[in-house]
């Protein structure tokens, strides 16, 4: 009996150190993940499909110099599952960023559409207008990604106009964070220079964004209607009400002119508003080229993402909504719209179901 007492106190032992070994590697495993993601070497490796334009990994943005930080209050629209993963977007209020090297006006009406994936990591993307000082206005694009929401991090591309004091943000290595202050329904946004930082990659101090096989990749672009589309059905028609004119003026990739969207109607086989938020950022190229970024809200309370682009003889909308939703149908069809019909202040516009 004793020989037996001491058989199952020694195997009770052995589980009792398994048991804190196993735990032991998990702490481990957390603590070399809390000891990477906080060192300056630490790179972040995004997925090819949405690689934020640092395909060969995305430094701790610490590490660089600090351009500017801004804190923005936001209202948030969750619009539940959609094709892409969770999707919220934030429409942002105007704030101030300051910094060494900018200090700028954020305008009102910025967009951050925010995607989340079930595995925990993250896609984003924000459209910002800054207003300097002295009257000029930058077009700031960033994307973002992370593994898991405690390390989100997005590369920041500016467009200044060329001959301004401003054209040195034209190039260089823009990496920051945005951060949620849920509470206080708050945004930060802060950006560093990262240009001189050399991206010491190797397998110890990288963690790769892993997105799940299953869910398809978000576009970058806006839809570009081929040449043997016609009109079908009329879906919608808006009247979209504008602010004043943002013009950047000739940039890097040419002239950028903002034309902000401060809200509107819709009616047709969907009736609701135009959400004050986003704009249109035309491209001032030849053909000129708009892209137009912006929400819908119908009557029962559905929040839609709205992305008009093309040229203006060419525009190809396409919607984003719940896919266990009312307007779901939206997601996988094709559609043109009319140019924009201008009046004062405003513009109106129909949108077509797209046959061939």
């Amino acid at each position: 009996m004793n020989v037996v007492r001491e058989n199952v106190a020694h195997s009770m032992k052995k589980l009792s150190t398994l048991a804190a070994f196993v735990m032991a590697l998990s702490l481990s495993a957390r603590s070399q993940m809390t000891a990477a993601t906080s060192g300056t070497n630490f790179v972040l490796i995004p997925s090819a499909s949405w690689n934020c334009g640092m395909p060969d990994g995305i430094p701790t943005p610490e590490s660089g110099t600090l351009v500017f930080t801004a804190k923005l209050k936001y209202e948030s629209h969750d619009l539940g599952t959609t094709p892409f993963g969770k999707r919220r977007v934030f429409v942002l209020s105007e704030g101030t960023g300051t910094g060494d090297k900018l200090n700028a006006k954020i305008m009102s009406g910025g967009l951050d559409f925010e995607l989340k994936f079930a595995n925990g990591a993250m896609e984003l993307e924000q459209v910002l207008v800054l207003k300097t000082d002295d009257g000029k206005f930058i077009y700031l694009k960033t994307l973002g990604t992370a593994a898991n929401s405690n390390d989100l991090r997005v590369v920041a591309d500016f467009e200044a106009p060329t001959a301004s004091n401003y054209g040195w943000i034209n190039s260089g290595r823009y990496v920051g964070r945005r951060q949620l202050d849920e509470a206080a329904q708050t945004m930060t946004l802060t950006v560093f220079d990262l240009t001189s930082v050399t991206n010491s990659l190797n397998t110890a101090n990288s963690v790769r964004v892993k997105k799940p096989d299953s869910v398809p990749n978000q576009p970058l672009d806006f839809r570009h209607a081929g040449s043997a589309e016609k009109r079908g059905d009329a879906i919608v028609t808006e009247e979209v009400t504008l602010g004043a004119s943002q013009s950047v003026g000739a940039t890097k990739l040419g002239g950028r002119n903002i034309i902000p969207i401060t809200g509107g109607t819709l009616h047709g086989k969907i009736s609701g508003k135009v959400l004050a938020g986003g704009a249109d950022y035309q491209h001032l190229g030849n053909p000129v080229t708009l892209d137009a970024r912006y929400l819908w809200q119908t009557d029962d309370g559905e929040v839609i993402i709205v992305r008009n682009g093309g040229p203006i003889s060419s525009l190809a909308p396409v919607f984003e909504a719940n896919v266990d939703g009312k307007y779901a149908w939206l997601n996988s069809g094709k559609y043109l719209s009319t140019p924009p019909s201008m009046r004062a202040g405003a513009v109106s516009l129909t949108f077509y179901e797209s046959k061939e």
